[in-house]
């Protein structure tokens, strides 16, 4: 009797210090991130030993973001802040300064490329392993190992998405663009024409000449940003005849399109059926 109840003693402690060992709200690593991009990296990546906020949101161009007093509050209890380094995040240094937060470590993922194409996508995994690994040594091996196997699921993704695309003969389609969606666009093998910055920088001039380019390239196709302005290039598309479409940059930019496969399989879907 004695025995059965010193085994089932032990069993005890095991299960309260397994229960103690386990990662709590207190353990975990608070990020603030600076777009939807960067906190769905820092999700796959951090696991349960981080918490991800983001700032400006997927429908929001970040060099239009406005500080509210929430997002210093965010600031004010961080370990990390994690920027993509764009010239557009103006906003960073006077909400940094506003959260008066020494133990702040702030670090820019800088990789070029629109971080939608796979292979940039997964450059950009390996920043954020080296920020998190960084605050948290402890789990680097951990954000190491779950790093790894999110870039698998990015290489089986494009592949996927690949061979879609080369069902669609897209690399027949001419297109002007967002130029900020020029670089996916001619990753996805899409033939640019031209491109185009913002609507407010569209004057009838710049129009005619994008409208000209268009005739003489043979467009049948233009893409807006939609965090730069929904149908932007919606004028272009009309004088040519074209199609109009609108993509996103960010997961969460269209419903249902939290996470980056979604997001990336969204446009393509999108891009597939305009060039149908």
């Amino acid at each position: 009797m004695k025995k059965i109840l010193f085994t089932l003693l032990a069993l005890l402690l095991a299960a309260s210090c397994f229960a103690g060992c386990t990662t709590t709200d207190k353990d975990m690593i608070r990020v603030v991130t600076s777009t939807s991009l960067m906190e769905y990296i820092v999700k796959q990546v951090g696991g349960g030993y981080v918490e991800a906020i983001n700032l400006v949101p997927p429908n929001q161009h970040p060099g239009n973001f406005d500080v509210k007093p929430a997002d210093i509050e965010k600031l004010s209890t961080a370990t990390l802040f994690l920027l993509h380094g764009w010239p557009g995040e103006t906003y960073v240094d006077k909400l940094v300064s506003s959260a008066n937060n020494p133990g702040l470590l702030v670090i820019k993922a800088t990789t070029d490329g629109n971080w939608m194409i796979p292979s940039v996508q997964s450059a950009a995994v390996d920043k954020v392993v080296s920020a998190l690994s960084e605050v948290d040594p402890g789990n680097a091996t951990a954000y190491q190992k779950a790093a790894e196997r999110y870039k698998l699921r990015i290489q089986t993704k494009e592949a996927e998405i690949k061979k879609r695309l080369e069902s669609g003969n897209v690399s027949k389609i001419n297109v002007i663009a967002s130029f900020r969606q020029a670089d996916f666009l001619t990753w996805a093998g899409f033939h640019m024409v031209a491109t185009f910055t913002t609507a407010q920088s569209l004057t009838p001039q710049v129009v005619k000449d994008l409208v000209d380019k268009g005739k003489a390239g043979g467009v049948t196709l233009v893409v807006n940003n939609i965090q730069d302005g929904q149908d932007a290039g919606k004028g272009i598309a009309e004088e040519l005849g074209a199609k109009n479409l609108n993509l996103s940059n960010f997961p969460g930019g269209f419903s249902n399109t939290e996470s980056w496969e979604k997001a990336i399989d969204y446009n393509v879907t999108l891009l597939l059926n305009a060039v149908k």
